[in-house]
């Protein structure tokens, strides 16, 4: 069966993964971007290339997670939240995301929404499917994966939802040593946190310290 998992999940000291209002100016939350620093500094986030271009960059620890994220999976699994800024009914069809003509996904993307809308299909592979049960949108993504794993993106409140149902197999925390004050907090809402997971793994970069999760019995 395939993992549902968690890669790249950027948290400040404080515990937010996204700044506050988040928004068409601020897709991240205001001072959320700066959670992500240590990524897009990566020449694997550039398709190769450090952020200035430069190609003989050395890949470290924080290229190596960027790169560990994508292996292995089949389809993504993501809130409304991270697909856009549209709130409630959707009022047409013109929203398609924040990346473009051709999403970075290449593969099948569950959007996890109470206002389910057709099927949308991206140039390079990527279609996102809209659902309204959580339950419903994990089998659907499973299915789509084609036996590869399920890569659950953000937000905060859809990674909690699969927390709280036990449903979440690793978890990889990017920690960044920042304080947001405000925002999204990971940990709210779980009863006291997560259980039944494992450190399998603590390295850290001079950007950011890696901690990855595995729930156990379930490692692939």
């Amino acid at each position: 069966m395939p993992l549902l998992r968690v890669h790249n999940l950027a948290m400040s000291l404080d515990g937010y993964v996204a700044g506050p209002h988040q928004g068409r100016e601020h897709p991240l939350g205001v001072g959320g971007e700066r959670l992500h620093d240590w990524q897009f500094a990566t020449p694997s986030f550039h398709g190769g290339e450090g952020r200035d271009g430069d190609t003989t960059r050395e890949r470290g620890v924080d290229d190596d997670f960027v790169r560990r994220g994508e292996t292995g999976i089949g389809a993504t699994l993501m809130g409304r939240n991270m697909f856009g800024p549209v709130r409630g009914p959707w009022p047409d069809e013109s929203w398609r995301g924040w990346w473009g003509p051709n999403p970075p996904f290449h593969h099948p993307v569950v959007v996890l929404t109470h206002h389910p809308r057709p099927a949308l299909t991206m140039e390079g592979g990527t279609t996102f499917h809209f659902v309204d049960d959580p339950d419903a949108a994990l089998d659907l993504a499973s299915d789509l994966a084609g036996g590869r794993d399920v890569r659950l993106g953000g937000g905060a409140r859809t990674v909690q939802l699969y927390l709280r149902a036990d449903r979440v197999d690793e978890l990889h925390l990017a920690v960044v040593p920042l304080f947001l004050g405000a925002g999204e907090r990971l940990f709210d809402d779980l009863g006291g946190g997560p259980t039944g997971f494992t450190c399998v793994e603590l390295v850290s970069s001079p950007a950011v310290t890696h901690v990855r999760l595995v729930r156990a019995g379930r490692e692939g």
